[in-house]
């Protein structure tokens, strides 16, 4: 801990007569683990805990419940008051943790001339819902942490919180619930005149603001009262909610007595375990997979900066990888949280690290290599192999005994077809035609190409090939200038800078290019059209002034020119998770934020439409009269994550990531590094056997467009 923390902790079990929400059991219990974590642990002092509880009235025991005259009442106002204090109090730099446990709940929205007639404001229920009638509304939300981040406060919110009463909490964006409270209360705010609340929600939705982000990056404006420091603190912010807007986060009897929220509680245990030097993407990992075990329909999620180290400042870049979520050690089995949505096949091999490892170059630190046996919707199961040999019952019951729930896997063993094929040529002829040398760039070209070569040798995931085989992903030659080039049947344009093959450096730079184009393809390679889901998902591309643009192949836009992409989900039930990955003209493949929101990805309400307003450039005007680019849209049922396929720019190194790749049958040709050691060749397994499966729970789109320079 390098900076002091404030924190503001409110549990709510006792709900005064209302017509929605019941008391709850949990939530103070909850509060008060929370609690005796931040003082014994991380040593806040009690000063700078501000707790607001509701214990129901049969808990007796209110010494060990409220602490005496600490804790104030959760009612409207006091929430709001406490949000105030906590601004005023926390100083530049220093940090704000925000722990609520509750009720959440969606009510007819008293702001229609933002979102709507007939929409819905969601936020947290207080105390007194059922007297003072008013919700923490997610309007008002977005002042209370916009004011927070625009004083350069680092805030962290965790919600453990419901909207369904009895024995499950709520949704991870206060966005669910079976019923919506359609009762006309008092419009009056606590928190700021109705104007100033209207005008925030507008400058962190995008409502007003156009601008552009250069490089040919699309503009991403659009964003929530979950993510305001994305707009307005370079620290960033970070949401650990309890599941997904369509889902409930339980509450359960965890010792068979004592009730708390799934979230809270092993939250709580796992920073026990793994103590607080650890991002909190490796502590959502060991979250969910004791969550998940236990409740299959609730995913806990992570937004925000999520590489951020925890009750900190600092960011940690951890690898990806694949999280135990169970052990069977009486079948010397796992289960994985990679499934048919990530492309998985029978024979795929990971290897297990301990719990809360971040380096996975040191193979020494393996606990165990398991081998998939079985793929499910987005699940794997996953046997005990040995590396070298047999193993023995006594040491595979051993091994199993050390693996626990939430341990990265990383893939070791994939499909050749992950291999490129690359021909090497060195006869070219003298001449002054486009495919012939000049004389002193023709003599040195055999030794240009043999240097080529010689980097290839030393790569596991290039490989040369003669003429006799059949034809090479790409093709390796000297141009007229002395430079290197690559072709696809015709030289790639816009590798810049060109690599001279003068240049003793140039070979090993030209392999690197190799790797990050073939990973740029195979990406856009990725198609499912035959998914069930291809009729749920609707795609288009919109003008500013929200009309359709005519999608007859590329579409044409002018540089800076302001567009709408549009995404529909037509199902009547079905829930879809949409991630969209821009491939932009440098090679660079990002990931746009919907909704404002960093995540693995944006969770589409039945018949719900986003419109995300987007800004294309051409790169470099000097370079580029033109610039292509695609936008491809991923729609999955299950979880998966797709930040893993985002590549920087060319030549940029990429930072170290573990392989929890692939979709489908594409699944081989996007491990483009495994393990965190892309020097080595894959291995392959006599398993694994790539096969269509038209019933995938995933299916993607995509646009092609052109930005002109000059239109």
């Amino acid at each position: 801990m390098t900076t002091k923390i404030h924190a503001l902790l409110i549990g709510i079990n006792h709900y005064l007569p209302n017509r929605f929400y019941r008391s709850l059991q949990g939530c103070v219990r909850d509060i008060n683990l929370v609690d005796g974590y931040l003082q014994t642990v991380l040593k806040i002092p009690s000063a700078d805990i501000h707790r607001l509880t509701a214990p129901n009235p049969e808990e007796t025991v209110l010494s060990s419940v409220r602490e005496g005259d600490r804790d104030l009442e959760p009612t409207y106002n006091n929430i709001v008051q406490a949000f105030a204090q906590l601004t005023q109090v926390a100083q530049l730099g220093e940090q704000v943790y925000i722990h609520y446990c509750g009720h959440g709940g969606r009510v007819v929205t008293q702001y229609p001339e933002l979102k709507g007639n007939g929409q819905t404001d969601e936020g947290l229920v207080p105390s007194d819902i059922g007297t003072a009638e008013r919700y923490v509304r997610d309007v008002e939300m977005t002042t209370l942490l916009k004011r927070m981040t625009d004083k350069g406060l680092v805030v962290t919110m965790v919600l453990d919180s419901c909207h369904s009463g009895g024995a499950t909490r709520g949704d991870c964006a206060i966005r669910g619930g079976s019923e919506i409270d359609d009762h006309l209360s008092s419009t009056e705010s606590g928190v700021a005149p109705r104007e100033e609340l209207m005008d925030n929600w507008r400058l962190l939705t995008g409502a007003e603001t156009e601008s552009g982000m250069g490089a040919g990056s699309p503009l991403e404006t659009t964003a929530s009262w979950l993510s305001p420091s994305s707009h307005h603190s370079a620290r960033g912010y970070v949401l650990l909610a309890a599941c997904r807007p369509s889902e409930s986060a339980y509450e359960y009897a965890v010792n068979g007595r004592d009730h708390h929220g799934a979230l809270t509680y092993w939250m709580i245990d796992s920073l026990n375990t793994l103590g607080t030097n650890i991002s909190f993407k490796i502590l959502h990992d060991r979250v969910c997979a004791k969550i998940q075990s236990r409740f299959a329909a609730q995913l806990p999620m992570l937004l925000g900066q999520a590489d951020r180290l925890l009750f900190d400042s600092d960011v940690f870049v951890s690898q990806y990888a694949a999280t135990v979520l169970d052990v069977d050690g009486d079948r010397h089995q796992v289960l994985l949280t990679a499934g048919l949505p990530q492309g998985m096949s029978r024979g795929v091999q990971f290897a297990i690290y301990p719990l809360g490892s971040t380096d996975f170059k040191d193979k020494t630190q393996r606990l165990a290599v398991v081998e998939v046996t079985e793929v499910e919707a987005a699940k794997s199961i996953a046997r005990l192999v040995a590396e070298d040999g047999e193993i023995s019952v006594q040491a595979a019951d051993s091994t199993m005994a050390l693996i626990e729930q939430g341990a990265p896997a990383v893939v070791l063993s994939a499909s050749a077809d992950l291999v490129r094929r690359v021909k090497l040529y060195d006869q070219k002829q003298v001449g002054d035609a486009e495919n012939e040398l000049p004389p002193a760039i023709a003599q040195k070209q055999t030794e240009a190409v043999a240097a080529v070569r010689a980097a290839i040798a030393h790569n596991g995931w290039i490989v040369e090939v003669s003429d006799d085989t059949p034809e090479g992903h790409y093709q390796v030659s000297v141009g007229r200038q002395g430079e290197y080039e690559i072709c696809t049947g015709m030289p790639i344009t816009n590798l810049t800078p060109a690599l001279m093959s003068d240049d003793p450096a140039a070979p090993a730079q030209l392999v690197n290019r190799l790797v990050h184009l073939a990973k740029y393809q195979a990406v856009q390679e990725l198609d499912n059209s035959d998914s069930d889901l291809a009729e749920a998902l609707e795609v288009q591309l919109l003008d500013s002034e929200k009309q359709p643009i005519a999608q007859t192949g590329e579409i044409a836009l002018k540089n800076g020119e302001n567009v709408y992409l549009r995404l529909h989900n037509r199902s009547e039930r079905q829930m879809l998770n949409i991630a969209v990955l821009d491939l932009e003209p440098t090679w660079e493949i990002s990931q746009l934020p919907l909704k404002g929101l960093d995540a693995a990805f944006y969770e589409l309400a039945p018949n719900e439409t986003l419109d995300t307003r987007l800004s294309f450039q051409v790169p470099d005007k000097a370079s580029y009269q033109q610039a292509k680019e695609t936008l491809k849209v991923f729609a999955t049922r299950g979880f998966a994550d797709f930040r893993w396929l985002r590549l920087p720019l060319l030549d940029q190194q990429i930072q170290p990531r573990s392989a929890q790749r692939g979709l489908s049958n594409p699944f081989a040709k996007l491990l483009e590094t495994i393990g965190g050691d892309p020097a080595q060749a894959p291995t392959t397994t006599r398993a694994i056997v790539l096969a269509p499966d038209p019933n995938a729970e995933w299916t993607t789109k995509q646009l092609q467009l052109v930005v002109k320079a000059l239109f």
